[in-house]
């Protein structure tokens, strides 16, 4: 991590506490719900800036940050956009647009790397999951609106954006140049694995993925399929709300998710037994970027106790979002309600949480100075460590406490039993 990185953060960090020492001053702490109060502090603190920083702050861009601070501190996927900023987000909600292949978020204020679609320009480039955006077409992400940073990475095809990444491997920033192209979406894949094992990849939850999905899973069991892995590692695009109709492929009842929000009522969205489609064995795997609609149908199959979930902590993201329009022409993009498992947690705070709990293969190649990988210094196994635990639970080759180590005290706190249904003749 270079070091504006980490006096930014440093930073960050000083002004929350001197928030919290000034609103507790004098032994008087500001209540929690005491909204005129902590405005009170706000506004004390930004006279204490003005009237006392090293140098005279440009005071609207101290005030922006505040605005894009608050909004990062409740939802990492909120924007606040200028009117300038909002008209021309308006203008650029063309689907002919070109990207790069991320799908981001924020963290320490900076956009972060949530997802990278498989064999786009950002892929090939080797960003992944964690990474963060510095600066693009060199402007600075730090405190820059998430949708206004989603607008500048796209634009007409084959013209080029230049990001600056803060890699997790890589302590130094680095500059890259992309091209943008029409990125498609993952394509659902299945086949059929030794020992009756029906192997099924949902990369993407857009369009009519659903739909091919199931489609897939008829013709494993059409193949005699007798187990099934659902694969949903890297599954973080398309409509939220088809996580409902994925994990009713294999649920014929019981709660899927619900919806609510502040001021939108409780919305319930409950497994049809028409739409089941298989009710053998069965393991889900997902990892660090499992978001969005791929999280609600993986929550509800280990919540409703259908399946156990293998791999990593999933990434949180989802959320029904609203743009709302300001006073001064900009507009606020905030989640408005929240999507939650049948266990009651909002996924978008916790994530899954896989009952065993796995890290992922590192199969990335060591990378030089600049950030470039280095030939012939990626790992040269190919095994799936997550494919291979996976099928060993789901046909019982291997236990929940044989691979949490529960012999030497439990790893996790979910240990649902997978349930052991015969499949179902074909519909």
């Amino acid at each position: 991590m270079n070091n504006r990185f980490k006096w930014t953060i440093v930073g960050s960090s000083t002004l929350v506490v001197v928030l919290l020492l000034l609103g507790a001053k004098n032994g008087r702490a500001v209540a929690s719900d005491d909204v005129y109060g902590h405005l009170k502090v706000y506004t004390e603190v930004l006279e204490r800036i003005k009237l006392e920083y090293v140098e005279e702050p440009d005071m609207k861009s101290v005030t922006l940050g505040a605005i894009n601070g608050l909004l990062e501190s409740v939802d990492p996927f909120a924007s606040y956009m200028n009117a300038d900023q909002y008209r021309q987000y308006e203008k650029s909600e063309d689907t002919s647009q070109a990207g790069v292949g991320l799908v981001v978020a924020k963290r320490y204020g900076y956009v972060a790397v949530v997802d990278v679609i498989p064999g786009s320009p950002a892929d090939k480039a080797n960003i992944v999951t964690g990474d963060l955006i510095e600066s693009i077409n060199n402007v600075a992400t730090r405190d820059m609106p998430l949708a206004y940073a989603d607008q500048l990475l796209r634009g007409d095809p084959n013209s080029n954006v230049e990001i600056t990444v803060l890699r997790l491997r890589n302590p130094d920033p680095q500059k890259l140049t992309l091209s943008r192209v029409k990125v498609p979406y993952p394509a659902v894949t299945a086949k059929t694995l030794p020992n009756g094992v029906g192997y099924l990849h949902v990369g993407s939850l857009a369009g009519s993925r659903v739909e091919e999905a199931k489609a897939k899973l008829q013709d494993l069991k059409k193949q005699g399929a007798k187990y099934v892995v659902l694969d949903l590692r890297h599954c973080s695009t398309g409509e939220q709300e088809k996580g409902v109709p994925l994990a009713n492929l294999f649920l014929d009842n019981g709660e899927i998710t619900y919806l609510q929000g502040q001021k939108t009522e409780r919305k319930e969205f409950d497994a049809k037994a028409s739409d089941d489609v298989w009710k053998g064995p069965l393991v889900v795997i997902t990892d660090r970027a499992t978001a969005g609609g791929a999280e609600i149908a993986a929550a509800a199959l280990l919540d409703d106790k259908r399946a156990q979930v293998v791999g990593e902590r999933s990434y949180g993201d989802a959320s029904l979002r609203k743009t709302i329009q300001m006073d001064d022409g900009g507009a606020v993009i905030l989640s408005v309600a929240k999507y939650y498992s049948p266990a009651g947690k909002a996924i978008q705070d916790t994530g899954v949480v896989p009952s065993v709990q796995l890290a992922e293969n590192d199969n990335s190649p060591d990378y030089d100075q600049d950030g470039n990988p280095i030939p012939g210094t990626a790992p040269k196994t190919t095994d799936d460590n997550l494919l291979k635990q996976s099928i060993d639970l789901v046909t019982g080759k291997t236990t929940i406490a044989q691979l949490t180590g529960e012999a030497n005290g439990p790893v996790v706190a979910a240990q649902h039993p997978i349930e052991q249904k015969s499949p179902e003749p074909e519909r």
